[in-house]
């Protein structure tokens, strides 16, 4: 049955807008060749959005042409602005944009193990205000929050876990209470991650992959066929419960302990640093951890012993007897810490392959994305010691990459869907259209 003409606009327009997103600023011309509509139902669709103040005139083309340049066409990024929180066990962050994603602020405050619910929700509520002020905007029209924990996939919530701050749930409620104009939608970290890296990260070219997150604790998030998938429960992705071998005792229901967490987790990580006789200190915000790992990645790389694979030596002799054997001790001090280091890196890749190899039985993803700040600290060299070890594992094909965004991949997926759901709403006068995909058909970009 054809669609109403009502209907056809409404899809014609929703298309336009999507393109717009896109692309950026694009002429009538651009808009023609893009959509595949004549000149005359683009006309009409520019006049449309433009009366619905969705789009304006950003700007000229300045193409070399007879007469005057063609406008330029832009979404109104001011018609709405959002915030992304990345809400964490020790603290929160928060980026504040426009509805094109334009980052205006960011902020963050740290909350401690000791404080109290009621002060730790005012903390990050006030963050969120003081943000919006500093920015410059008088109302969020929506909030996007990014918390471990699982969500229901039926209420939207984050539901009760334990092992979690009590703060985390009320903090949702605190945000619709005290600015009940904005729409506040939360999900789990992990799978904001993986939104991010597959549409500004390393998994952009994957419609399947697998991420494997890697902070203070562990998670995953499956990408199937270009859909999240979040299982019955909202569960999809807990490998913090995989049993494994290796630990002494059994997950339970309450206790990821004694499951993959016990291995990959921060402090699992630390404890077998400390093993290997590496230094551990804590750099910057995050994962212990991850400066662990980042040290000696960047120990291992300036020895020459990238992925396991000696490729150089540490010092070298100098000309007369007593620079000689100073340099001789040098040198051996420096194999020994670069040694320890790349027993390190294969011992975590040892433990992380583990749980790569469960996920790669079972869902056969072809590609798995180390992310957090833990991933992206071991860099290529992390990664490529995991996927060789996977191979001798499984005769499945997998490719193991290490994260583009790392720790801050939360708050960019936060920002990617508080982005699209506003801007749903916003286009949602366009009646009659439906969902358009997220990527436009190759032949039409």
């Amino acid at each position: 049955m054809p669609a109403s003409p009502s209907t056809a606009r409404a899809i014609n327009d929703r298309l336009a807008l999507r393109l717009l997103q896109q692309e950026g600023p694009l002429t009538a011309g651009q808009l023609k060749q893009l959509t595949g509509l004549s000149r005359p139902s683009v006309a009409d669709l520019v006049e449309r959005l433009a009366a619905a103040g969705l789009i304006d005139v950003v700007g000229e083309s300045g193409e070399r042409r007879r007469g005057p340049n063609a406008k330029l066409y832009g979404i109104v990024a001011g018609r709405a602005h959002l915030a992304a929180l990345d809400v964490r066990t020790e603290g929160v962050s928060v980026v504040v944009s426009d509805l094109l994603g334009r980052v205006l602020t960011e902020a963050s405050v740290p909350i401690g193990e000791d404080t109290g619910t009621g002060p730790a929700v005012e903390q990050a509520v006030a963050l969120v205000e003081r943000a919006a002020k500093e920015a410059g905007v008088p109302a969020l029209h929506t909030v996007g929050i990014g918390a471990p924990g699982l969500i229901d996939p039926a209420t939207g919530e984050l539901r009760d876990s334990g092992g979690l701050p009590a703060w985390h749930r009320r903090l949702v409620l605190a945000l619709q209470e005290r600015l009940p104009e904005t729409r506040v939608h939360v999900e789990n970290e992990t799978n904001l991650a993986a939104l991010a890296e597959q549409r500004e990260g390393t998994a952009r070219d994957r419609d399947t992959f697998v991420l494997l997150w890697l902070g203070h604790g562990t998670g995953a998030a499956v990408v199937l066929d270009g859909t999240l998938r979040r299982g019955a429960s909202g569960g999809t992705g807990e490998i913090g419960f995989l049993p494994v071998p290796g630990t002494a005792v059994l997950p339970s229901a309450q206790d990821c302990e004694g499951g993959f967490h016990s291995l990959a987790g921060s402090a699992a990580i630390v404890e077998l640093a400390e093993r290997h006789g590496l230094p551990v200190e804590a750099e910057g915000y995050g994962p212990l951890a991850a400066s662990v790992v980042r040290e000696a990645v960047a120990v291992a790389a300036a020895a020459g012993v990238a992925g396991g694979v000696t490729v150089g030596t540490a010092g070298a002799a100098t000309v007369g007897t007593a620079g000689l054997a100073a340099e001789a001790v040098a040198g051996a001090a420096e194999e020994a810490v670069a040694g320890a280091a790349a027993d390190f890196l294969d011992a975590l890749a040892d433990r992380l392959a583990v749980g790569v190899a469960a996920v790669v039985a079972i869902l056969d993803p072809g590609c798995l994305v180390l992310a957090g700040e833990v991933g992206q600290a071991g860099r290529a060299d992390l990664a490529a010691r995991v996927e060789r070890r996977v191979r001798r594992m499984s005769p499945l094909p997998t490719e193991v990459r290490a994260s583009a965004l790392g720790g801050g991949a939360v708050l960019r997926g936060a920002l990617l869907t508080a982005r699209e759901r506003a801007q749903d709403e916003l286009f949602a006068p366009l009646q009659g259209a439906g969902t358009l995909p997220d990527q436009l058909p190759a032949a039409r970009r």
